[in-house]
């Protein structure tokens, strides 16, 4: 069941509730990745909806929500989570993300760290490195410049590998169009985020189980950045996925439905 609701500062939040399993079932809230949205889960609730309760939404700036031009955070992100939450009266859940949506699930689970029961960190990073700044701005620029069209070669080639691209046509075809369809202005916000957010500092305070995966061919958010996210949080498990990119949750979703249970379980 689709449906919005209204952030505490005026923005409009479009979300999916799949509620099947019934109330009492394990609770998975999912973040998308950047200028993308809720649909890269769809493979993964598929896989989960048969047994838990299963949250996905579109980011301010993405997809059907709001679309305002301002500053972006991955703590404001994390804030919409947590009042999404409230709207939907869960308490706390498992938060799983990848890539933007990984930095904004370390938001939430440093942010808010009894609503974090458990917390999957796909193709992500807690930081992008000393030159990020420039390098995002630049990737901002040349979709304010030359459109969100120039990019899309470069992004197909990131998110999945050569054979998921030829076998799954429709598929890419139709994050492509999802791409496409942003706003260029939220984008530009979004990539300013993502290459100044540093979550470092934080890392060491989650004490939630945690899983950290990457996708074995990930050059966006390679595997030496799931090293150093595993190292930051203790206790947490690394699993690589053989032949997976950076949109794994769409390219391999059995994987990464197998990585939230063994969160789940150890949540438990």
């Amino acid at each position: 069941m689709t449906e919005k609701f209204m952030s505490s500062d005026g923005c409009d939040i479009t979300y999916t509730l799949h509620a099947g399993a019934g109330s009492q079932a394990p609770r998975v809230a999912l973040v998308h990745s950047l200028a993308l949205d809720r649909s890269i889960w769809d493979g993964v609730v598929q896989e989960l909806a048969r047994d838990c309760q299963v949250l996905t939404w579109d980011c301010r700036g993405h997809g059907r929500s709001g679309q305002p031009v301002m500053n972006y955070t991955p703590q404001l992100f994390a804030c919409d989570l947590a009042e999404l939450m409230d709207h939907v009266q869960w308490p706390s859940a498992v938060v799983g993300g990848c890539s933007m949506g990984g930095m904004v699930a370390q938001a939430f689970a440093i942010d808010y760290p009894q609503r974090t029961t458990g917390l999957v960190l796909i193709d992500t990073t807690a930081w992008y490195g000393a030159d990020a700044p420039k390098v995002w701005r630049e990737r901002g620029a040349t979709g304010l410049e030359k459109g969100m069209a120039a990019l899309v070669e470069f992004q197909t080639g990131r998110w999945f590998g050569d054979a998921f691209r030829a076998n799954q046509k429709a598929t890419v075809d139709q994050l492509v169009k999802v791409f496409l369809d942003n706003n260029v202005d939220c984008y530009v916000k979004t990539c300013e985020m993502l290459g100044d957010g540093d979550l470092r500092a934080g890392l060491a305070s989650i004490k939630a189980p945690t899983a950290v995966v990457v996708g074995e061919e990930d050059y966006a958010t390679p595997v030496a950045m799931a090293e150093a996210l595993h190292k930051g949080i203790s206790g947490s498990t690394l699993t690589v996925i053989p032949g997976g990119r950076h949109i794994t949750p769409t390219e391999k979703p059995q994987d990464i439905a197998a990585r939230i249970r063994e969160v789940i379980a150890r949540a438990k």
